[in-house]
């Protein structure tokens, strides 16, 4: 289990005030341990008496320095959920949202459980044609959730300065936040975050081509996919982890649904992939590999193999670059 900084952990006695909090003084807890994998929250499995499953996800301390658009990003989880869930897109249920921030001094959510296991775990295993069914599932699962409008552009945060009326400004917002964070982080990149954001902002003109902010959430990844057993093949049984969510252009989930590889066929239906859009979405996998590769200044990773995860990724975006 990866360590962070972030992850704000929680003692039994917090645990027993949180479940009385949400579902009333009566509920107690009947077992907890903490859930493996993710590197910004921490998060727990909880069953209470009488056998119902639930996740405790607890946000980062406000008080930390995180990156930029790091901010109230639980908010965010739980506002993305409701929304997707909205039009059928399978993500765990909301069933409480603690955002008072008087019992832990940040804020928590329970969620219901995600049926099944990520897919990241099982793809290496199934076999061909089971997997590309699952890309397929998954593009009509996206297709879902992009068709959420929002009322702007950018990270829907408080006071965030990336929320904005057109996705040129938004993303500018955007790229132009995340490269002050690579300056102040200080970072090993290829190049310098002045230069980097000097050939992102040059292609500006292609984000004017996006007139609607779908809803986007930018980080499903393998491991962010949940299936199951299902008729002799898989069922997707959820999306998680919608707290990096935006309003954008639909492109940019091609970023992380297909990260740092190119994505299968089943990814692309209905997407045409001409000039334009292929330059959008080389913008969209600079900055997610930039912040990816500075991200943990702010979680305390020094480790070897962080370093050499660190110099691969300088490798791919130095790739991206060169097509900038």
């Amino acid at each position: 289990m990866r360590d962070s900084l972030t992850k704000r952990r929680v003692s039994e006695d917090e645990l027993a005030r949180l479940v009385s909090r949400a579902f009333g003084p009566s509920a107690s807890v009947a077992g907890w341990r903490e859930l493996a994998g993710g590197t910004y929250n921490a998060a727990y499995a909880v069953t209470l008496d009488g056998g119902r499953d639930l996740v405790l996800k607890v946000a980062p301390p406000p008080h930390l320095k995180l990156l930029t658009h790091e901010v109230d990003l639980m908010r965010t989880e739980v506002d993305f959920y409701r929304r997707a869930a909205a039009v059928g897109v399978p993500v765990p249920d909301v069933v409480y949202a603690g955002f008072e921030r008087d019992l832990l001094g940040t804020d928590f959510v329970f969620l219901s459980l995600v049926p099944g296991t990520d897919l990241r775990s099982l793809v290496d295993t199934m076999p061909p044609a089971e997997v590309a069914a699952v890309r397929g599932q998954v593009a009509g699962l996206t297709a879902r959730l992009h068709t959420v409008t929002g009322g702007g552009y950018g990270y829907p945060l408080r006071g965030s300065r990336t929320w904005q009326p057109s996705w040129r400004g938004a993303f500018g917002a955007m790229v132009d936040d995340l490269m002050a964070d690579a300056a102040r982080l200080d970072k090993p990149l290829p190049a310098s975050p002045e230069r980097i954001g000097a050939l992102m902002r040059r292609h500006a003109g292609a984000l004017d081509e996006v007139t609607r902010p779908a809803l986007v959430h930018f980080d499903l990844w393998d491991g962010n996919v949940f299936v199951q057993p299902s008729g002799g093949g898989w069922q997707v049984t959820g999306f998680i982890d919608g707290e990096r969510a935006f309003y954008g252009d639909p492109v940019a989930e091609l970023a992380s649904l297909a990260l740092l590889r190119e994505p299968e066929p089943e990814l692309l239906a209905g997407i045409e992939l001409t000039g334009s859009t292929l330059l959008r979405l080389d913008l969209y996998r600079t900055y997610l590999y930039v912040i990816m590769a500075i991200e943990g200044a702010t979680r305390g990773w020094y480790d070897e193999e962080r370093v050499r995860f660190e110099t691969w990724l300088a490798e791919r975006i130095d790739a991206q670059l060169a097509l900038l």
